[in-house]
């Protein structure tokens, strides 16, 4: 493991909408195309949020309040009459919840965060994160490079917090984790929270979320992931796995918008930035999974729909047996058209994001992306093959990635802005 969006759906289509007025926004079938059909009994109710957009001029994140009736989100219900949330709609609810605390918490008083030694031992704090970030993550490490000192030096903060989360279940101690060890790191995580780091990288993050309106929730979510690591090696179909990719990956989007902000002169909306970003975070979870099916499978894992698997007449005995069929061929070319079309909606945000902050966003999607292309040029042979991007594609898609980087934001309202 490594380091959005509810739609309504149209029975012959593979775009959902988000309505609000006279506009509609399409967005990806990802979900529900799977759920069509699994119970007599389920019917779908649309749901009705508010969310916060961008006050015109202001940089960073949208302050103005607007209401959204969201079509797309829907509950199923039981013959019992209750109502089962889909893990879409519980992430799409975080979304939401994002949006709406950051004008709170810019308005909110700071605590005052104390540093475990000399306060000038911050600085190296941030630099030690800016080290590990370079070593773990060299290409991303570049991009950050063009951000501003701030804006940099707590993505750093931030990556190395997810890093040292993912540690605990896929490190060199993750067999002597145990749940417990979980909640002792979520506490941890609320005294850094509260302005009581216990080490130097963590007094950096504390530092982070003091200056910028980063919410708790995210992180928490992410230990969340780390306990289904714990418990879990199946999932019966892509709402389990959407939760545990929002939850190990897609949360890192939710952390990452408020440092990296939104560009003044942007007109989408809050909401929209923040589920490019989450779009990001599950597509470069599923394109992880999809590289590294030979590895879990060899530690007992499979981190695939069992009822996609199923539906190609595929089986765990298959996966572990690692022999690349024609079933197997079917059933990889439509995961990886799943991660593309969540790609797709990524790419749509990134240029809505401060001008400083999307090289290096837009050089980590085109770098996962291509992981994709070379699944294919392998014949779908990820059992004994591993996808990975050469240093020369690397070098090729920097320079790329940084002209993406120039494109101006939308100059068209949302359709969530009043």
């Amino acid at each position: 493991m490594s380091l959005k969006l509810l739609w309504f759906v149209s029975s012959q289509s593979n775009l959902g909408f988000l309505h609000h007025g006279n506009r509609s926004l399409p967005c990806p079938n990802l979900l529900f195309q799977h759920r069509a059909g699994k119970g007599k009994n389920q019917r779908w109710k649309p749901h009705f949020c508010s969310s916060r957009t961008h006050a015109p001029g202001s940089e960073g994140l949208r302050r103005s309040k607007v209401k959204v009736t969201v079509v797309s989100t829907m509950a199923a219900t039981s013959s019992a009459g209750e109502i089962a949330m889909s893990s879409e709609e519980k992430v799409y609810n975080v979304v939401l919840k994002q949006a709406a605390l950051v004008n709170k918490q810019l308005r909110s008083p700071r605590v005052d965060v104390v540093v475990p030694g000399d306060l000038s031992l911050l600085n190296e704090a941030y630099d030690r994160c800016g080290e590990i970030c370079a070593e773990y993550a060299k290409t991303f490490y570049l991009g950050t490079l063009l951000m501003t000192p701030e804006r940099r030096r707590a993505i750093w903060a931030i990556y190395v917090w997810c890093r040292r989360t993912d540690e605990l279940v896929d490190g060199p101690n993750a067999p002597h984790i145990t749940p417990t060890a979980l909640d002792r790191w979520e506490s941890r995580l609320e005294d850094l929270f509260n302005g009581r780091p216990f080490d130097m990288l963590d007094a950096a993050l504390a530092n982070t979320v003091n200056k910028f309106p980063v919410d708790i929730q995210p992180f928490k979510d992410m230990i969340e992931g780390m306990r289904m690591d714990l418990r879990k090696s199946r999932y019966k179909n892509f709402d389990e796995l959407y939760l545990y990719c929002y939850y190990v990956a897609g949360t890192v989007g939710l952390m990452s918008v408020p440092v990296m902000g939104i560009a003044p002169e942007s007109l989408a909306s809050t909401e929209s930035v923040y589920n490019a970003a989450l779009a990001l975070g599950i597509a470069n979870q599923l394109t992880n999974i999809l590289r590294d099916v030979g590895e879990d499978a060899q530690r007992g894992r499979i981190y695939l729909p069992q009822d996609e698997l199923a539906q190609e007449g595929l089986s765990d005995e298959d996966i572990f047996s690692g022999k690349v069929t024609d079933k197997w061929r079917n059933f990889m070319k439509k995961q990886i058209k799943r991660a593309r079309m969540l790609f797709h909606e990524a790419e749509k945000g990134i240029k809505e994001l401060n001008v400083s902050s999307r090289w290096p966003v837009s050089a980590s999607l085109m770098l996962y992306k291509q992981i994709l292309d070379e699944i294919e040029a392998n014949d779908y042979n990820n059992f004994t093959k591993r996808a990975y991007v050469s240093k020369a594609k690397k070098l090729i898609a920097l320079p790329v990635a940084y002209v993406r980087s120039l494109v101006a934001p939308s100059t068209i309202r949302s359709s969530h802005r009043n």
